[in-house]
């Protein structure tokens, strides 16, 4: 089955269609970077020129591990990461990483980069406030219903 997976994922990455995807991956992770140096976050390497961004939350005054909860109650997916020379246990890191395949996806493009931003913000400021993280929680799935996951039904 791996071969078999490998073949099928060659087959769709020799297609036009996924060189435009891939293109829109990295446009997204860089509105996405842009937005949240726009808002104050210190991002490892200064910003991204892949699908991914890590974010040092050294200066945000909170754990990678208390940001990524907070994150996930506000329904945006990361994980805690340890930073470059992060003081940090890895157990209880100062980052976060992200990554736009997924909301790519899904069709999202550079304005809804600028919203997730705002929310990430938002939610990390209000950690432990189950309230706002819950509003922005509502915000989010609201956004999300424009924009279904390919393959599934959100019956």
């Amino acid at each position: 089955q791996t071969t078999a997976a490998i073949g099928v994922a060659l087959k769709e990455a020799a297609m036009p269609e996924f060189k435009s995807y891939a293109h829109q991956i990295v446009r997204n992770a860089k509105a996405l970077a842009e937005e949240l140096l726009a808002r104050g976050f210190s991002l490892v390497s200064g910003g991204t020129d892949n699908h991914l961004i890590l974010i040092d939350l050294t200066n945000k005054k909170v754990t990678g591990k208390k940001a990524a909860s907070a994150l996930d109650k506000a329904g945006i997916v990361c994980n805690s990461n340890t930073v470059p020379y992060d003081p940090r246990k890895p157990f209880s890191p100062s980052g976060i990483r992200l990554g736009t395949p997924a909301v790519t996806s899904r069709g999202m493009g550079e304005g809804e980069m600028r919203k997730i931003g705002k929310w990430m913000d938002d939610a990390i400021a209000h950690a432990g406030d189950a309230a706002a993280l819950e509003r922005i929680a509502g915000e989010v799935r609201e956004m999300c219903q424009g924009f279904p996951c390919p393959g599934i039904s959100p019956n």
